[in-house]
């Protein structure tokens, strides 16, 4: 129980924080589990998603060989679908999740494949 505590002050002290430095900015959500792992592009003026991708999706799951391969895909797919919607400068939310490891190799294929973080 207090691990889901320290978890959300966590999350709310990071996002606190990105929001009040990146304005003009789409802001990329990351939801990670033990299994998958889900990310969204949020316009936080409109409060509205403009582009998700997630590991549950049929495009992803026929590809999924490990959790470090998933994440690179889903990096790639969802830097795609941001440049078919001319969406090329976010800032990421890592929410609760360190930098490192899913959430490391998430980013870097985003910015390999087109988007300013």
């Amino acid at each position: 129980m207090k691990k889901n505590i320290g978890k959300n002050k966590r999350k709310i002290r990071v996002r606190k924080k990105l929001k009040g430095v990146n304005l003009g900015k789409y802001r990329v959500s990351i939801f990670k589990s033990l299994r998958n792992i889900s990310a969204q592009i949020i316009d936080d003026s409109l409060n509205k998603t403009l582009v998700s991708a997630s590991s549950t999706e049929k495009e992803v799951k026929k590809n999924k060989k490990n959790k470090v391969d998933t994440s690179n895909l889903l990096g790639e797919i969802l830097a795609k679908r941001a440049l078919d919607k001319k969406i090329n400068k976010v800032y990421l939310d890592r929410g609760a999740n360190k930098y490192h490891g899913r959430v490391k190799i998430f980013a870097d294929a985003l910015r390999k494949n087109g988007l300013k973080i």
